[in-house]
């Protein structure tokens, strides 16, 4: 598959190279906008505890005798002095704890994170990059590599699987988030201006895809010439 967007391309040491293209499997140009938002309401639910609760009449201690008769006081009748409608009663309708968890099929979830680095790609806020190596965690050396490369906003490095010594350097940059790619969500995706794809990465997820579509096709070549010696 021919690649429909380009890249721009910075080595480890912050220095500009040739613009490389983005692997048309992943970045083929499809943007869902319907799917990404339903993927930003699922993660988003998700993320509630769903532990706040509150009293209701029966739940708040005293109340059980009658505050005054019901006829002849020329005062509202009233049965407790826990309604709701009372200080120091209960809540009319609490929250009751519940799970907000919402989940989603594994189609809808590629398709999200695929039409969400897409809507990055069209809009020229990918880069493919040789990430620094770094031996301890070192926010300065981090800084130094970001300011190399001089990109605006908010910053989503990914990474080639996980890399300890850069996540740790970055846990003291508000607008920079190190997550291993294919791990990230639409939610990240969609809260970075840009998105830093370190070249390994790309490489690796690109020849992954092209073997998985080899295979396939070999499995409906198989199914076909079995439908044919049947026939």
């Amino acid at each position: 598959m021919t690649a429909i967007f380009k890249a721009p391309y910075y080595k480890a040491d912050g220095k500009k190279g040739r613009a490389r293209p983005l692997p048309g499997p992943l970045f083929n140009g499809v943007v869902n906008e319907g799917v990404v938002h339903q993927a930003v309401k699922a993660y988003l639910a998700n993320q509630r505890q769903g532990t706040s609760a509150a009293k209701t009449r029966s739940d708040v201690a005293g109340g059980g005798r009658k505050p005054w008769r019901q006829k002849g006081t020329g005062r509202a009748r009233a049965g407790t002095i826990r309604s709701p409608i009372w200080a120091g009663g209960g809540v009319a309708f609490p929250p009751i704890p519940h799970s907000w968890r919402q989940r989603l099929p594994k189609k809808v979830k590629t398709l999200a994170r695929h039409s969400a680095l897409n809507d990055r790609a069209e809009n020229d806020r990918v880069v493919i990059a040789d990430l620094p190596e770094m031996q301890s965690p070192k926010t300065r050396d981090l800084i130094a590599f970001m300011g190399a490369i001089d990109l605006p906003g908010k910053v989503l490095l990914l990474t080639d699987g996980v890399k300890k010594n850069l996540y740790l350097s970055s846990r003291n940059l508000p607008a920079v988030s190190v997550i291993p790619f294919g791990e990230e969500s639409v939610y990240d995706v969609l809260w970075a201006h840009t998105i830093v794809i370190e070249r390994s990465a790309l490489e690796a997820s690109s020849s992954s895809s092209i073997s998985e579509s080899e295979e396939k096709d070999a499995d409906e070549i198989d199914s076909s010439n079995e439908e044919g010696d049947n026939a």
